[in-house]
């Protein structure tokens, strides 16, 4: 498909076509700290978005997940995998987000084109949507896989957006001493050194994320809504950018769909490169980030 930019900014570019292309035509040498992926889930449909509430876009679909079965899909999804890698800096990642349809092969997938040793972990995203299945457990969760470019990727686990409160129990057993500020803290001693944690820190996040419900971005009724299928809420994505990449990096989203992640990757002033091969996708995106302030 011809190529077409549909947003050039100081700090980032939106461009419609396929990033199997135009990603290696826009970095010609590893630059990104992150690279964030929300790739179709080989669920056999067309995916429509919505236009005003309740009601159902009438043109193009927003994109078409069909692939003719998993070998289709994986065939499309690997050579896109070696141009992500490839654009990434030694201290970068990617987190791949998947659902239940493919996690599994993917990993085996994207094992072989990193390299075994190169999966950094994973994240279980539970977005808060009710059961449905009667015949046995629903799956009520998505897993993002992270692979890391180098040996040191980066990771700010002391920003507090990966940072939840204490359990009650905890807040009300071992926080019991209070410094000068009237802030709680407890104190431990490990080999004679002793360690201060203070309340209102809030502990680190583990690999279960359970508080940033899907319904803040599929709902007609809220500002953060674009109408979008399978648009990720802001608040995820914000997590995601300020957990990998610092102030001024640069973040790649090849498959942008809505540009969720191109409005965090703004508001956390990093720069951005967003692809996609919808134009409904990259119309929407378009508008979502005429609407975020550019940083200064």
């Amino acid at each position: 498909m011809n190529r077409h930019v549909i947003l050039r900014s100081a700090d980032g570019c939106l461009i419609h076509g396929d990033c199997l292309t135009e990603v290696p035509a826009q970095f010609s040498r590893p630059t990104c700290q992150l690279v964030y992926v929300d790739p179709p889930y080989n669920a056999g449909v067309k995916r429509s978005a919505r236009r005003g509430v309740g009601h159902r876009h009438l043109g193009n679909p927003a994109y078409e997940d069909v692939w003719g079965g998993l070998s289709g899909f994986l065939s499309m999804l690997e050579p896109r995998l070696e141009t992500w890698r490839d654009v990434l800096l030694p201290e970068g990642s990617l987190w791949l987000h998947l659902d239940y349809r493919t996690v599994h092969d993917v990993k085996v997938l994207a094992d072989r084109v990193f390299g075994h040793g190169a999966f950094w972990g994973e994240i279980v995203w539970v977005p808060g949507n009710g059961a449905r299945r009667r015949r046995g457990p629903s799956v009520t969760h998505q897993t993002l896989l992270l692979y890391a470019r180098g040996k040191d990727p980066i990771y700010n686990h002391d920003d507090p957006a990966l940072r939840e409160p204490y359990a009650a129990t905890s807040r009300s057993m071992h926080f019991r001493s209070t410094d000068a500020d009237g802030r709680n803290y407890r104190e431990r001693t490990i080999a004679d050194r002793t360690y201060r944690y203070y309340e209102d820190v809030g502990r680190r996040l583990g690999s279960v994320w359970s508080d940033c419900p899907a319904m803040r971005a599929n709902t007609p009724l809220d500002r953060e809504a674009t109408g979008y299928p399978t648009q990720k809420p802001e608040k995820l994505l914000e997590r995601i950018v300020r957990a990998a990449s610092l102030a001024g990096g640069t973040i790649l989203d090849p498959m942008c769909g809505s540009g969720t992640t191109l409005v965090a990757a703004r508001r956390c002033k990093r720069r951005w490169l967003g692809v996609d091969k919808s134009s409904v996708a990259v119309e929407i995106a378009h508008q979502r980030l005429l609407g975020t302030d550019t940083p200064p």
